[in-house]
């Protein structure tokens, strides 16, 4: 009886013993946090090549950074290349498998063909920065005021086409390379560049031209040669790895570069005078939190830009401050500050 009596004593404190241990204590006596959300997969779909294109680059680093953080959440790059002809027969193979709870992307042309694929996957739930899109019960899109980012980085090239500086020419013309035409393109950045440079100098003309893709370098290097020649000589590009020839010819030739959203003043130091940022890798973790927690409001569109944190400039570069001229730096500086604070009046055109 007391052996019976001892085995049943034994068995309760095994099973106290197990209660206890399933509830994790941290080193100071606190209850960690256990994660019991279930998987969460998330295709992120390059429209074209990671490489030479910061905003997906830092879209995928950005869903890699979280998927890191989450044991829970898996994260597949797949990188669809040039042929915008079968991004939707591509992505509607992907979907296919039933394999990811969410589609993440950046392009402003991906909405409509997200929305084609998701007439044949309704229950398909896709997220898109850098693109404008509602009305869509599946879609949810986040656009950069580029317009803004494109204000600040033509008021920069104004100051520097009418400068002393040793490129400048005597001409008040920039240049902008594009790959390919595209609404936000047409309606938001190159007028906002040509916008910036004016409240700068009213005097300054734009000189635009398109490569046709966003890969051939060479092509974008012969457009570069002939606007230098006919007197631009301050640029801006939306072109991804096309831009590589504007940035070669204009080192060879005598011209300045500023970039949109990353820092490339490394590149070309010297030739790269002025960065802005775009925030995709934080805006990309704070919508896979929102995706995770079921916070998204599919259907709907957000516009973030310099106020809200999302767009920026690099001005702490040793390689933008030892190349501009303080004075330059100074008035540019005045003018961000200004546009950060709401401060600089303009209309943001419908799409």
């Amino acid at each position: 009886m007391k052996k019976s009596k001892s085995i049943f004593t034994t068995l309760l404190l095994a099973v106290a013993l197990l209660c206890v241990s399933a509830e994790p204590v941290s080193a100071g006596g606190k209850k960690e946090a256990v994660e019991t959300s279930s998987s969460f997969s998330v295709l992120v779909y390059i429209t074209g090549m990671l490489a030479g294109s910061p905003p997906y680059e830092l879209m995928a680093a950005g869903a890699e950074s979280f998927a890191a953080s989450h044991s829970n959440v898996s994260v597949k790059i797949y990188e669809a290349g040039f042929n915008q002809a079968e991004w939707e027969e591509q992505l509607s193979s992907l979907v296919a498998s039933g394999e990811f709870d969410l589609v993440l992307g950046s392009n402003p042309s991906l909405p409509e063909i997200c929305a084609g694929v998701g007439k044949r996957f309704p229950n398909q739930k896709f997220i898109i920065t850098d693109a404008s899109y509602t009305g869509n019960d599946s879609i949810c899109t986040y656009m950069y005021n580029q317009y803004e980012q494109s204000l600040y980085l033509g008021y920069l090239a104004g100051l520097i086409t009418t400068s002393r500086m040793a490129k400048a020419n005597p001409e008040k013309k920039i240049g902008f390379i594009a790959a390919q035409e595209y609404p936000l393109l047409n309606k938001h950045i190159v007028p906002g560049f040509l916008d910036g440079a004016r409240m700068a100098d009213p005097g300054i003309s734009l000189d635009f031209r398109v490569v046709g893709n966003w890969y051939d370098a060479n092509k974008a290097a012969d457009l570069a040669s002939s606007m230098i020649a006919g007197g631009a000589d301050v640029f801006a590009a939306i072109a991804g790895g096309a831009a590589q020839g504007l940035i070669k010819t204009a080192a060879e030739q005598g011209a300045y570069v500023v970039f949109h959203n990353t820092n490339e003043y490394s590149a070309a130091p010297g030739v790269i005078v002025g960065c802005g940022i775009m925030e995709q890798k934080k805006l990309v973790e704070e919508i896979l939190l929102d995706a995770l927690e079921g916070k998204i409001q599919y259907g709907t569109s957000r516009t973030v830009g310099v106020k809200e944190g999302y767009l920026g400039f690099i001005a702490d570069d040793p390689l933008y401050t030892s190349h501009v001229p303080e004075d330059i730096r100074n008035k540019f500086n005045s003018f961000f500050a200004d546009v950060k604070a709401g401060k600089i009046p303009y209309s943001l055109p419908p799409l």
